[in-house]
């Protein structure tokens, strides 16, 4: 199951937390697509990135995705010549929720040669070109784009090898070598990877991750941030789910308590407590959240 059906699979549990406002979510991701089948970014522009987290909440919650005019939108980007390495992973995951059979024919691999143009000499992946390192979300990205395009990346081993150098002292990871202190989400990324491809994580890492608890509920960017965040909440949760590494109750409870502070009559969820503004990205991130507290 490659990792954007993974996630999926978690956020289709969601609903069972939200009970009765699940319709109002359900609504929320149809007000994010515009007319012509593009994504609102946080500006109200149209926007690759956006397309694909309100397609993917779409899917989630067995809401219809408007097929056809999400494809002529993506067709409108043809073979990603004029994007960057983010974009060009999320029109290759906007193709694969439009489905294989709808994908030009050679797109596939036109994409990933763009895609590869991206990759360092360490093995891993960056869209900063002027950084000779990958990162763990430049894994991330990568690996998602090639598994939606049924594609395995070349020598994914050296993918892997690329993460060591990210390693940090306190037993996380970070999106830069060389660092004292571990970051949420680069952690997540990379434990959610090495364990994708059937590699063990050390248990270490389930202590740091834990550790990284806000005493409100919520999980906290990088030790010592002022506050949590929805992203470094989901991804953490997904990573401890990967390790098989149950919540404590009360950490469960204050997470529940958490998102809470985050909804939005609306239909959305902000992205932290200083957050005023609403999007797909954030609120699919609290359906893999919720997913993950309904177990």
């Amino acid at each position: 199951m490659s990792l954007r059906l993974q996630l999926l699979q978690v956020a289709r549990l969601a609903p069972r937390l939200l009970g009765d406002s699940t319709e109002l979510v359900r609504d929320f991701f149809r007000r994010q697509l515009s007319a012509d089948g593009a994504g609102f970014d946080r500006g109200g522009k149209p926007d690759l990135y956006y397309t694909i987290f309100a397609l993917a909440g779409l899917q989630a919650l067995d809401a219809e995705v408007p097929r056809d005019k999400v494809e002529a939108f993506l067709n409108s980007h043809g073979d990603g010549a004029a994007l960057d390495f983010v974009h060009l992973s999320a029109l290759a995951r906007c193709w694969a929720v439009v489905g294989k059979e709808r994908t030009p024919k050679g797109l596939d691999r036109a994409l990933l040669e763009r895609i590869e143009n991206f990759r360092k000499p360490d093995g891993g992946y960056e869209g900063d070109t002027k950084l000779a390192h990958g990162t763990a979300y430049g894994a991330f990205v990568a690996l998602g784009a090639y598994e939606d395009l049924g594609h395995t990346p070349p020598h994914p081993l050296k993918l892997i090898q690329s993460l060591k150098r990210l390693e940090t002292p306190d037993g996380a990871w970070s999106n830069v070598p060389g660092a004292k202190l571990g970051a949420t989400n680069a952690t997540a990324g990379a434990v959610t990877l090495i364990t994708h491809l059937g590699l063990p994580v050390n248990e270490r890492v389930g202590d740091w991750l834990l550790a990284q608890v806000h005493e409100q509920g919520g999980f906290l960017a990088v030790p010592g941030a002022p506050m949590p965040d929805l992203l470094s909440t989901a991804t953490a949760l997904h990573a401890l789910a990967a390790m098989e590494r149950r919540l404590p109750s009360a950490v469960h409870e204050r997470c529940l308590d958490f998102l809470d502070t985050l909804w939005d009559a609306r239909g959305g969820f902000h992205g932290h407590w200083a957050d005023d503004h609403l999007d797909a990205e954030y609120t699919f991130y609290a359906l893999l959240a919720l997913g993950h507290l309904s177990l």
